[in-house]
């Protein structure tokens, strides 16, 4: 097939990219000059796993194809994604302006039938949206369909969680219309659910905001387990090992982030308030997410003796989580961000997100490595569980700190060896009693 995709973002990018290994002819558009100008020089815009080397292969094979001309894009095309980003407005609303203008400028570019795809995140109804804005805007009488296809990509492993998806969901006004994804998605062999459109536009957003409920649950009760005196690693291998709740979005720590589960639970919320109906329970789950950072913070204040003022703070792990150089609604952002506004100097070191980080915080102190990063501090601070950090020489990293004060914000190390090197180790959901007690 010839497949048109909106938006160069982890979603369309990746999609293209994979659509295209499976030998359709396939071309993302993008509004951006300079990032179109990046990928026709192979050069991503994003950090992901294995996408250069896909990019790579399929530009050389000419299947796939970057290009700011949208119209001509639809014209040859016989399904069109759309895959733009729906950033949340303040009041947590996701933003549709980017859908809406795609949908105007398909319509101009609707020369005979296509499948309409919506592969961004959208609230139910915005199905019925594009399908409006189509049939006001396009030049004549040309038939089209309107189909939801929400995507289950995790940042690190796109590739793979698009190659291989737990299931493939169709939201469809009609069987003839479903099959024509089902053709498209058949060299994965997946598992596919075909629903209408408003029923698969619903499985998005309550998908996430569950996954987002299992980490604040388990970091509701790791604070519990702090002031109890449990583990919650222990605890949490006792409940995931229960078939009926299973291991995944389990572990405590910081808090989730990223483009997806706080935007997407924020917007299920105030869709669940426009139709009347209060979710407190999700209302609840996003205040634990908000105040996980800043229960870490207040234990390394009093730590430090009550004041980060003229504080020394090392921060390992910048993006959201690893395998990633994505910042949208990091962790770090608020911990540095607090700690700063407290008077707090900051050495910082990621090994993918620093470029992105000096975005935001242009004037802190970034370093080539871990060791770096640590020397001279006051306290050091596990933000993003890299793989590398976990690998690290704990004793070298103690040599080189002024005070071995180190907060585990994801509890990746094993505390009796730390405590036994010397450091003063804090975690997440295991109290000092307990630790001393292993």
């Amino acid at each position: 097939m010839n497949i048109c995709v909106i938006g160069t973002g982890y979603v369309g990018l990746v999609t293209g990219c994979v659509f295209s290994d499976l030998g359709n002819e396939v071309y993302c558009v993008d509004n951006n000059p300079e990032k179109i100008a990046m990928l026709e020089r192979g050069e991503m815009p994003i950090y992901e796993p294995g996408l250069e080397e896909l990019v790579k292969r399929n530009v050389d094979d000419k299947r796939l194809f970057f290009t700011q001309d949208l119209r001509k894009s639809v014209e040859r095309s016989d399904v069109v994604f759309i895959a733009v980003g729906t950033p949340p407005k303040p009041n947590g609303d996701p933003d549709m302006s980017f859908v809406s203008a795609a949908a105007n400028e398909i319509a101009a570019g609707l020369n005979r039938y296509k499948v309409i795809v919506n592969k961004s995140t959208v609230p139910v109804g915005t199905g019925n949206l594009v399908r409006e804005i189509i049939e006001k805007n396009r030049p004549n009488d040309v038939n089209f369909d309107v189909v939801s296809n929400p995507e289950f990509l995790r940042e690190g492993s796109a590739i793979k969680d698009t190659l291989e998806p737990d299931r493939i969901v169709i939201g469809a006004p009609n069987q003839v219309v479903a099959m024509k994804l089902l053709e498209l998605y058949a060299p994965l062999e997946r598992p596919m659910l075909i629903t209408d459109v408003a029923s698969a536009e619903m499985i998005k957003y309550a998908s996430n905001a569950f996954l987002a409920t299992k980490i604040s649950f388990s970091n509701a009760i790791a604070n519990i387990c702090e002031a109890v005196g449990a583990d919650i690693v222990q605890v949490i291998k006792g409940m995931g090992s229960d078939s009926r709740i299973g291991p995944a979005f389990l572990n405590a720590g910081l808090g989730y982030g990223g483009s997806c589960f706080p935007k997407d639970s924020s917007a299920l919320a105030q869709t669940a308030e426009k139709h009347g109906y209060d979710f407190t329970l999700l209302k609840a789950v996003m205040e634990v997410n908000r105040e996980q950072p800043k229960r870490f913070l207040n234990r390394l204040r009093t730590e430090l003796g009550g004041t980060f003022e003229g504080k020394s703070v090392g921060v390992l792990g910048l993006a959201f989580k690893p395998n990633t150089d994505d910042m949208r609604d990091a962790k770090s952002v608020d911990i540095i961000t607090d700690l700063l506004s407290e008077g707090a100097s900051i050495s910082a070191y990621d090994p993918i997100a620093m470029e992105n980080t000096r975005k935001i915080f242009p004037h802190i102190r970034y370093t080539k490595n871990a060791y770096e990063a640590a020397h001279g501090m006051d306290a050091l601070l596990i933000v993003t569980e890299w793989n590398e950090f976990k690998l690290l020489d704990m004793e070298r990293i103690k040599s080189v700190m002024k005070t071995p004060l180190l907060f585990d914000g994801r509890n990746i190390y094993d505390p009796a060896k730390l405590r036994k090197i010397g450091f003063n180790y804090h975690c997440i959901g295991r109290t000092t009693a307990t630790l001393l007690s292993k």
